[in-house]
């Protein structure tokens, strides 16, 4: 067994519980396991994710001596109504998010997140709410997301009654944004017809089902890196349009929104190659991780991506443009026992879409900005400040 692999056995001592405990554990998404490759009867586990299993267990029995790593995929530490992950499957409200993504529109999920009410969506999301933004000429070279980067602050100088942090407006305010962000993203004023038809200029057949079903399926994801950083914006009462530019820096990192990037990088190198085994399999003898597969919350794979490349494959002309991303799925999947995450999704919907450069992680920050003002009207709702403490562990006075 490989160092950093552990079999069920050493997993489960390590852990100190039963077999059946530890696949109890696997069943309710706490842990991941994968197929040992050469014998598909056996899996196995992470040593990383079983000694991060091991701090939670630590940080329930000890909460003061485990504060260093009780951010570190530990413990819940703010309740929330809006989003569960729970048997692999999302839900928003209560609701199940791959039953919204085909039957509800944007605007009712925003409105479901902002308010619990999908009703509240017509009057939120009128068409004379959208703010309007000139960009300099230097954006033109950015990337869609850094062009929402620039036009946020813009468009918040004019926008006086975002410091409304009453629920109500929060909720208007939040979808003067989300057309903003629709508007910069699509290069054009937001169609009255909704913010799906104002992302889908070329109209083709099974595009609309695949945009709304990329947004909601992004909308929200629990307390991932961008929406806590969201609610900690909210949480020292800045606006809206600050949380929603802390959301997207947070979001373009490399371990968060940004792997999609890593995805495009991937392809690129892949078609460059002409063979899909031979470029995973160099980056697994170099070390390097293969982006876009396997997610901790989802062991039996990500119910988010299955969805949406079945909807980017509807999309006229999709099944053969997504050839290249079958070959990857079903190479990887070989290869290291992983299925696709949404960050492949995304790609493989760009690419049908025929998208810029940039434009999954687009589509991502599209949807999560949902997300976002959501997390941050329940967070101002509690009126407080989220401040953790620091275990200090630099030098004392005179010893430096």
């Amino acid at each position: 067994m490989d160092q950093e692999f552990l079999t069920a056995r050493q997993a489960a001592t390590a852990l100190g519980v039963s077999r059946s405990t530890l696949y109890a554990y696997v069943s309710r998404g706490m842990l991941r396991s994968e197929a040992v490759p050469g014998d598909p009867r056996a899996r196995r586990y992470g040593r990383a994710e079983v000694e991060r299993l091991l701090s939670r267990k630590a940080l329930r029995r000890d909460p003061e001596g485990s504060v260093p790593t009780a951010l570190d995929w530990g413990t819940p530490v703010l309740e929330s109504a809006i989003t569960l992950i729970e048997g692999g499957r999302l839900f928003y409200r209560g609701h199940d998010a791959l039953l919204l993504a085909r039957r509800w529109s944007v605007e009712e999920v925003a409105a479901l997140l902002w308010t619990g009410d999908s009703e509240d969506s017509t009057h939120l999301f009128a068409a004379d709410r959208a703010p309007q933004v000139e960009l300099p000429a230097a954006a033109d070279r950015l990337e869609p997301v850094e062009r929402c980067q620039v036009a946020l602050p813009l468009a918040a100088v004019d926008d006086f009654a975002a410091w409304d942090l009453r629920p109500s407006a929060l909720a208007l305010t939040g979808a003067r944004i989300v057309r903003l962000l629709i508007s910069v993203v699509s290069g054009r004023a937001t169609s009255p017809a909704g913010l799906v038809a104002s992302l889908d200029q070329d109209a083709r057949p099974g595009a609309a089902a695949a945009l709304r079903g990329a947004l909601i399926l992004c909308a929200d994801h629990e307390l991932n890196v961008s929406s806590f950083t969201a609610r900690c914006v909210a949480s020292a009462e800045s606006t809206l349009y600050d949380v929603v530019g802390a959301g997207l820096g947070a979001l373009r990192g490399r371990r968060h929104g940004g792997c999609s990037s890593q995805v495009e990088a991937l392809m690129r190198e892949i078609e460059g190659a002409g063979e899909v085994r031979r470029v995973l399999a160099d980056r697994l003898r170099r070390g390097e991780e293969i982006p876009g597969f396997g997610h901790p919350l989802y062991p039996a794979g990500d119910p988010r991506a299955k969805l949406l490349l079945e909807l980017a494959g509807a999309v006229r002309g999709g099944a053969a443009t997504l050839e290249p991303i079958d070959r990857l799925i079903t190479a990887a999947r070989a290869l290291i026992g992983e299925e696709p995450t949404v960050d492949v999704a995304l790609v493989a919907l760009a690419r049908v879409l025929e998208l810029p450069p940039g434009g999954p992680v687009a589509l991502f920050a599209l949807g999560r900005s949902l997300g976002w003002i959501g997390q941050a009207i329940e967070q101002y709702g509690t009126g407080r400040l989220i401040r953790p403490r620091a275990r200090y562990s630099g030098p004392r006075q005179g010893e430096a």
